[in-house]
């Protein structure tokens, strides 16, 4: 085993969706470990700023368009060398009862959670089979191991990501590939923060274990073992990382 197996000196990383969030905080979390970092999004103003403020490569891609995806590993093996470390991370959000939920809203949730997870993947894993190594990293959600009412869309597209980890696991495994899963909780983000301080917000907390929302840095230690060699014996594996709500049922503190 090496000297310090969660060092990612040497390692060429790329995060989806990781110009702001819990993307970001895993992009950051990947550089402090040593390894060079690229990310992506869509917005060209916030892929500036990562880039300026981090020092982290950004480039724009809609990860539902195969050929963008195709050019952005590229664009990142050509530079780098080599690609170890996928992380896929890009995902949207659209709430509404199931009656009301127009096909439109389907298809911008699973084509960017799902086939947009698919789409990097099998590029990334090009790279890497070639090399003979890596890891790829699916940003999953706790709403992966439960129904959400007014979240179908959401639901589905995050529980299929289960089901792709665990079946390119499987397929690249004998490569030296490994795929994991991390399914965040209740987050406190700036997509999140005001249905925080609801009541509703309260509620969550209330019933989490370990008594709080978590943080971005929460989830940075789970995704840097996971990209690490610390990890090259997992595979296949969805961890929750959630302060204990998924398995809590309901459980409630005295």
């Amino acid at each position: 085993m090496e000297p310090d197996p969660f060092r990612l000196a040497g390692r060429v990383a790329l995060v989806t969706g990781g110009n702001g969030g819990l993307g970001l905080a895993i992009a950051r979390g990947l550089a402090a470990a040593g390894a060079r970092v690229w990310v992506t999004g869509r917005d060209e103003r916030k892929n500036a700023a990562v880039a300026s403020r981090d020092g982290l490569g950004a480039l724009v891609c809609d990860v539902r368009d195969e050929a963008a995806v195709a050019r952005t590993v590229g664009t990142v093996v050509e530079s780098a060398g080599r690609l170890d470390v996928l992380v896929n991370n890009a995902g949207n959000y659209v709430a509404g009862p199931v009656l009301e939920l127009t096909e439109d809203d389907w298809r911008a949730v699973l084509d960017t959670h799902l086939t947009g997870s698919f789409l990097c993947a099998k590029h990334a894993a090009r790279a890497m089979v070639a090399q003979g190594s890596g890891k790829i990293i699916n940003i999953g959600s706790i709403y992966a191991l439960f129904g959400q009412p007014a979240s179908v869309s959401y639901t589905t597209a995050k529980t299929g990501m289960v089901g792709l980890t665990r079946s390119l696991a499987v397929e690249l495994a004998a490569h030296g590939v490994q795929v994991n899963a991390l399914l965040p909780g209740w987050y406190d983000t700036e997509l999140t923060r005001g249905a925080r301080e609801t009541e509703w917000g309260e509620r969550i907390r209330h019933k989490t274990p370990a008594q709080r929302w978590g943080e971005p840095i929460d989830l940075v230690g789970p995704a840097v073992f996971l990209a690490s060699s610390a990890s090259d014996f997992v595979t296949g594996v969805a961890l929750p990382v959630d302060g204990g709500y998924a398995v809590a049922d309901r459980w409630l503190p005295e």
